[in-house]
């Protein structure tokens, strides 16, 4: 026999009672559905909640994207442009290993290290510092290439400092040696006998003269043929009034047959300052000055070392 359950309506305000007869199976099937409707609905609901949840997530992830790769975007720009700063420098380095090149040269100074540090140092690709490329291509190596590059750079840039102290030295040696070197005639005049073997007006036989004789008349200005101190300024047999002066470098002037010194022993004298007034004190036969020009204690032609 089935069972039923029998369920009482109410209709309201009238006392009518219904009695209403449902099969137990309909009920628990009817309870079952309504039941897993309301499952469904709860895990719709959870399962928009989590749908929201992950769309929010999404968007935070997003911003926090774009954030990088502006983030990334600027970076790349800062590399790029220190890149071609990078270049700029090797290229001021370089020229500047050029000028030291050309100064060598007019100078006639050969250079100690035939190289800045420049060579084989090649350029950043330009590939690398196309703005168009995309963020993540080369960036990595852009940064490792700029960083070698920079080191090297910096090598050669403190190489380049050595090689110009070593120039601005072996200039101002190159100066002072210059300086130090006669160039110039002790006093304007006649030479009246040169360097080398002639005939004595003295004794008439052959002779080695060590200098020349310049005339003019007496109390001409002599002046020193280049900078150096002096090392002798007193009479001397055959000379009479004698300066002698140091040049350094092994390099010697002698001046004699002075009618007046006018510098004293010691002191330092530079190239065109007066030394003394032409005279005919000593061995002579007329005013004159006896000019020499020794090299490492050697007399030489001093018309070689008479530019003007």
């Amino acid at each position: 026999m089935k069972k039923r359950i029998k369920i009482w309506l109410h209709s309201g305000s009238n006392s009518n009672i219904r009695e209403i007869s449902i099969h137990k199976l309909s009920l628990v099937f009817f309870l079952l559905l309504v039941m897993g409707a309301g499952g469904s609905l709860s895990y719709l609901g959870y399962d928009y909640y989590r749908l929201k949840a992950i769309s929010f997530n999404n968007s935070t992830l997003t911003q926090t994207i774009d954030s990088h790769r502006n983030e990334i975007k600027d970076q790349r720009d800062q590399i790029q442009a220190f890149a071609v700063n990078i270049e700029v420098l090797k290229s001021q380095v370089d020229n500047l290993s050029k000028l030291e090149g050309k100064v060598r040269l007019i100078a006639d100074i050969g250079r100690t290290d035939n190289s800045s540090g420049l060579i084989g140092i090649g350029g950043i690709p330009e590939n690398d510092l196309d703005q168009d490329i995309p963020l993540e291509a080369r960036h990595n190596n852009l940064i490792r290439e700029m960083h070698q590059q920079v080191n090297q750079t910096t090598l050669a840039a403190k190489q380049q400092v050595l090689n110009f102290e070593d120039l601005i030295g072996q200039l101002e040696k190159k100066r002072n040696l210059l300086a130090s070197t006669p160039s110039i005639k002790p006093v304007d005049g006649w030479i009246t006998s040169k360097f080398g073997y002639r005939k004595s007006p003295f004794t008439g036989k052959r002779s080695f003269h060590s200098g020349l004789d310049i005339s003019n008349k007496t109390g001409t200005k002599i002046i020193s043929t280049a900078n150096g101190k002096v090392s002798y300024a007193a009479p001397k047999i055959n000379f009479g009034n004698l300066v002698i002066i140091d040049h350094g470098y092994g390099r010697v002037t002698k001046y004699g047959h002075l009618q007046k010194i006018l510098v004293k022993p010691g002191q330092k004298v530079k190239r065109g300052e007066v030394i003394a007034l032409l005279g005919n004190t000593g061995k002579s036969t007329g005013p004159h000055v006896h000019y020499e020009v020794r090299i490492n204690g050697a007399p030489v032609n001093p018309l070689k070392y008479i530019l003007n």
